[in-house]
């Protein structure tokens, strides 16, 4: 038996030494369970006290044909000791539950790195449908990895044989025989895992011990496997962090929270109005589960019917809420005018997918931020801000929330599919040290009556009047209002006002200065970016930054309007470069507003941005080519 990690000898801990950081992709059919497995990793992984950040990586296929290339489901997690911003460039150790499994995720594996095979999905039929010639387990062509390959089907049948299960129900327990060899490869505590299968099969107990003996004898299979083959146990070190309570979240269970806690904040009701699409439905699945905070949530027919409720419940009195992607909030336009014609609060939560139409649903982009601060008919301004990670959208919802209620207009969130489905630790913050905000309504009389588009002076908006308050009945609509009495006017003169007004309202929002998250407020180079970009951005230009390279990092959350103060940092950098997963959106928003050279550096894979591919690109400018 192999000794435990925290008995390893002096010699074989030099032999050995803890990694910082390890990188893991399971990667299997979509009915493989990897999702789970990878879950379930991640939360075991949280408990060993490891900083992580996951990237699931769907197919979009509801279900691909077994074994095909197009139905790979994989689930990465990077987690070390130290602090943790990315799911990882190159991966350590590769888990292939079949060939297409194999073929479309090895190249991303560093060389030298494991590959965990199961060797009895590698018959004729899969291979073929994986379109390898010959078997890469055998051919050699995998030399520069190393490889362990057994057959896990067979062991997990092996290992459930005493339950009875029929062979397609016994197979299901695969995922959980992985697992188990991946808790015994990271030294991480089979408990939580076996707490949670005995509740989730409560109901059927024999599926629960089915499950936890394939997980055992996973396990198990580890400790033996490390006496004639190149599989170790690595120990990574508990990451350093702040004392407080930790949580894992993805970003929708973090917008969600940030929602929440925004409409508290305001002391207000929220109402959600959403309709499923991938990747924003996990959005309404978090906030059904938080009726006891005052949330409705509502799943309406079509996109158009879920942001005309959730506008309904803010004419109402009520924080209205509404999500979606890029399709979907094309659908959602029309309605988006309608609120900013009327100045009600609503929050939009755009979770971004790759596109154009239905595009590539389950991967990841950030191309609808022309959508976002431009794409209404009419001059129709409306703030945007984006979250940088699935913990920053907490705070970035409550911001929204704010806005939308202090100036009485839509706001909409940027998210894209990363940050929505990518999971990470995060402190729960005590709410006692966020500043309230609450509203106020209308509800008395004026004298000389009622206006509802008087404006406050400092704020422009107009006051909120819930309907049926005595003496304060009025119209509102979709058509051009006079301003104060909101009284149908098609007047050029009063459409020149109102339109002027709209627009000088959201331009004069008071939002924070922006910072420089790395490096001074002036030199040479300056990586601009926004969103999930975070992360790739950082990591890279700290990296530079430590081989003397005079490069810094500004990402920007208030995408529209800017800080006030945006036009001057921007003008200390001799030179500019904007790494975003389109083709350039907001760099030309950032040339539009300030009239600086900043250059695109632009990625529309699907996939996010890896820390070289940015750290390339710094190189690049300083040898000249980007000059």
């Amino acid at each position: 038996m192999a000794t435990a990690a925290h008995e390893v000898t002096p010699a074989e801990a030099s032999a050995h030494p803890p990694s910082e950081s390890i990188v893991v992709r399971f990667a299997g059919d979509s009915g493989d369970g990897m999702q789970l497995t990878g879950g379930q990793f991640t939360l075991s992984t949280a408990l060993a006290g490891n900083d992580l950040a996951t990237f699931p990586d769907f197919p979009a296929e509801i279900r691909a044909p077994l074994g095909t290339l197009f139905g790979v489901s994989a689930f990465q997690i990077n987690f070390g000791s130290t602090a943790i911003e990315t799911a990882g460039d190159e991966l350590d150790v590769l888990v292939a539950m079949n060939p297409a499994a194999l073929k479309t995720n090895v190249d991303a594996l560093r060389p030298g790195g494991l590959i965990i095979a199961d060797e009895g999905e590698f018959g004729d039929r899969n291979l073929a449908k994986a379109r390898y010639d010959a078997n890469p387990l055998t051919d050699g062509s995998l030399g520069k990895w190393q490889l362990m390959s057994f057959d896990i089907s067979q062991l997990t049948l092996d290992a459930v044989k005493p339950f009875g299960l029929g062979n397609k129900e016994a197979l299901r327990c695969k995922n959980m025989w992985t697992l188990g060899l991946a808790l015994w490869m990271f030294d991480r505590d089979r408990q939580p895992i076996v707490d949670w299968l005995t509740a989730k099969f409560a109901k059927a107990p024999t599926l629960a011990e089915a499950n936890i003996a394939a997980l055992n004898a996973g396990h198990a299979y580890g400790e033996t496997a490390e006496l004639t083959g190149p599989m170790k146990q690595h120990h990574v070190g508990v990451a350093p962090v702040e004392a407080g309570l930790w949580r894992t979240v993805t970003g929708a269970d973090s917008i969600s929270l940030g929602l929440v806690a925004g409409a508290q904040l305001a002391g207000l009701p929220m109402f959600f109005g959403g309709y499923p699409i991938t990747p924003a439905s996990a959005i309404l699945h978090s906030l059904s589960r938080l009726k006891e905070f005052g949330v409705t949530t509502f799943q309406a027919e079509d996109e158009i019917a879920a942001i005309a409720s959730a506008i309904g419940a803010s004419y109402a009195g009520q924080l209205g809420v509404t999500s979606s992607s890029g399709p979907g909030i094309a659908l959602k336009g029309e309605a988006m005018g309608l609120a900013i014609m009327t100045e009600l609060p609503l929050v939009i939560v755009n979770s971004q997918r790759g596109g154009p139409s239905t595009g590539l649903p389950t991967k990841t982009e950030q191309s609808d931020l022309y959508q976002a601060v431009y794409g209404r008919n009419g001059d129709a301004p409306m703030p945007v801000i984006a979250a940088r990670s699935a913990a920053d959208c907490f705070d970035v919802a409550i911001e929204a929330v704010r806005i939308a209620t202090q100036y009485m207009t839509p706001v909409m969130i940027l998210t894209d599919g990363y940050i929505a489905n990518a999971a990470e630790p995060w402190k729960v913050p005590d709410m006692s040290t966020y500043v309230p905000f609450p509203v106020t309504f209308a509800t008395e009389k004026p004298a000389g009556g009622f206006l509802p588009y008087a404006r406050d002076a400092d704020t422009l908006k107009r006051p909120w009047a819930k309907p049926g308050t005595p003496g304060l009945l009025h119209r509102i609509g979709g058509i051009e209002k006079k301003n104060g009495t909101g009284n149908i006017d098609y007047a050029p003169a009063n459409h020149q006002e109102m339109t002027d007004i709209r627009k000088a309202k959201v331009d004069n929002i008071v939002v924070p200065d922006q910072q420089v998250e790395l490096g001074e407020t002036s030199g040479a180079l300056a990586i601009v970016g926004w969103g999930s970009t975070f992360g790739p951005i950082h990591q890279a230009v700290r990296r530079a930054r430590k081989r003397g390279l005079d490069v810094h990092h500004i990402h920007i959350r208030h995408i529209w309007p800017m800080p006030h103060n945006m036009a001057v940092l921007l003008r200390g950098y001799e030179h500019i470069l904007v790494p975003e997963m389109n083709t350039g959106q907001l760099k030309t928003v950032l040339r539009d507003q300030y009239l600086v050279d900043a250059k695109p550096l632009n990625k529309v894979s699907g996939q996010p941005f890896k820390i070289a591919e940015i750290e390339a690109a710094i190189d690049g400018f300083f040898d000249g080519a980007g000059a």
